[in-house]
C-alpha cells in the first residue's frame, strides 16, 4: 500500500511568472494539481512544511492528500522545479489519482542478504547498475522499494531483473532482461587471480 501524506494548501488566483514570484516572496511555493479529467487547480504550499516532506526518502513514490478550502484531493507528485543556484523548490506539479489510476513511476532498489552471498563473503564489491527501476503500477500500490536478494551470487556474477521478485501488480516498463547489479572482485582478489594464471 502506498504511503499517504497530508498536505495543506491555499488556492491561487493567478498564473504567470509575476504571480509565482509574489507567491514565493510570501514564503510559499506555487504548485498545480492537474489530471483526472478536471481543470488544473492553482495552489500554493507553505515553504517550510513542503521542504520537510520533499527531503524525506521516497518523495515521488508517496501519495499526498492535498486539502484546499476544505476539499481534499489525492495526488502524486510528478515534477519539482528547483532554483539552479540555491536548490530551493520553485514549483511543484501534482497529478490527481484514484484507485483506478495506473502510472509509471521510478521505484528505488533495496539490496538485502549480502551476508548470504558467497561473493560478498569473499570480499566482493556490489556494483549497483540501477539504483531505481521504472515500473507501471496502480497509484494505490506503489511499493516503497524493489527488493533484490543477493543470496547465492558470487564474484563475477550479474544480477538480472529476471531474478528479482516484483511486488504484486507491478509491471516493468522495459521489455528486456537488464542488469540490476554485479558483484565485482576487490583489487586483492584480482591480483591473486592474475598471479595464479600461468604464463603463456
Amino acid at each position: 500500500m502506498t504511503k499517504v501524506i497530508p498536505l495543506t494548501a491555499e488556492a491561487r488566483d493567478r498564473a504567470g511568472k509575476g504571480a509565482a514570484r509574489a507567491t514565493r516572496r510570501g514564503a510559499r511555493i506555487p504548485a498545480v494539481i492537474y489530471g483526472g479529467k478536471e481543470a488544473p487547480q492553482l495552489i500554493s504550499l507553505d515553504k517550510n512544511a513542503f521542504d520537510r516532506v520533499l527531503h524525506q526518502p521516497g518523495f515521488f513514490t508517496h501519495l499526498y492528500e492535498v486539502t484546499v478550502d476544505g476539499k481534499t484531493v489525492r495526488t502524486l507528485p510528478r515534477d519539482v522545479q528547483f532554483h539552479p543556484v540555491t536548490d530551493q523548490a520553485l514549483h511543484v506539479d501534482f497529478l490527481r489519482v484514484s484507485a483506478d489510476t495506473r502510472i509509471t513511476v521510478e521505484v528505488p532498489v533495496e539490496f538485502v542478504h549480502g551476508d548470504k552471498s558467497p561473493g560478498m563473503k569473499r570480499g566482493g564489491v556490489l556494483n549497483i547498475v540501477r539504483h531505481a527501476i521504472d515500473v507501471e503500477v496502480s497509484a494505490n500500490d506503489i511499493p516503497e522499494h524493489i527488493t533484490v536478494e543477493l543470496d547465492g551470487f558470487d564474484v563475477g556474477e550479474s544480477i538480472h531483473i529476471s531474478s528479482v521478485k516484483l511486488p504484486e501488480g507491478v509491471k516493468l516498463t522495459i521489455d528486456r532482461d537488464f542488469t540490476v547489479a554485479t558483484i565485482v572482485a576487490p583489487s586483492g582478489l584480482k591480483s591473486e587471480a592474475s598471479e595464479e594464471t600461468p604464463a603463456s
